[in-house]
């Protein structure tokens, strides 16, 4: 069906024609993002790839940081996963902030949709980050640290992504933003 006729027989429809291009129809038709057997891998894979964005946004300044402070591999990689968390959070929570939901009820939304999501994309690059071999002792200028950081985030996206369609399938995790875009 024609998303453009689509959006015309839905009265107060809050879409544009170039919001939907894009999204897969049985997507949309169905709570905005679950099809007959759930979420699509598109799907799955734009949510996977918000919730990277912060997360690597986090974890690099974090890394940056505690490698120029010349701080020891633990508080490093605390202040990488803590700052991965924030910032991943904080993407969602602007993102629902901006489409009117208040602070606290945007706080709750960005838990339920990003805890599990980037709890596994930190855990899946951080082991990579510590099972390779001398990446935790490499500096920012190493070709290493970036190899082994940028090849954590690759791993990371690749597991999380099929995780990320399930919860969606299910009204969990980032299906519950889709309420507010």
């Amino acid at each position: 069906m024609d998303h453009t006729a689509h959006n015309a027989s839905t009265p107060g429809s809050q879409h544009t024609e170039q919001e939907h291009v894009g999204h897969d129809h049985a997507d949309h038709g169905h709570g905005g993002h679950m099809a007959a057997g759930g979420a699509s891998w598109g799907t799955a894979a734009q949510a996977t790839a918000h919730c990277l964005t912060g997360c690597a946004i986090g974890e690099i300044l974090g890394m940056a940081i505690g490698t120029a402070l010349l701080w020891g591999n633990v508080p490093t990689m605390v202040l990488a996963i803590a700052l991965a968390f924030l910032f991943g959070y904080s993407f969602t929570m602007y993102a629902v902030r901006k489409a009117g939901l208040g602070l606290k009820a945007a706080i709750r939304v960005a838990l339920a949709a990003d805890t599990v999501s980037i709890a596994v994309m930190e855990f899946v690059d951080n082991l990579i980050i510590a099972l390779t071999p001398g990446a935790l002792d490499a500096h920012l200028s190493d070709g290493l640290f970036w190899g082994a950081l940028l090849g954590g985030f690759a791993v990371a996206f690749v597991i999380t992504t099929p995780l990320n369609k399930w919860m969606i399938g299910r009204g969990k995790g980032h299906a519950v933003v889709h309420a507010y875009h």
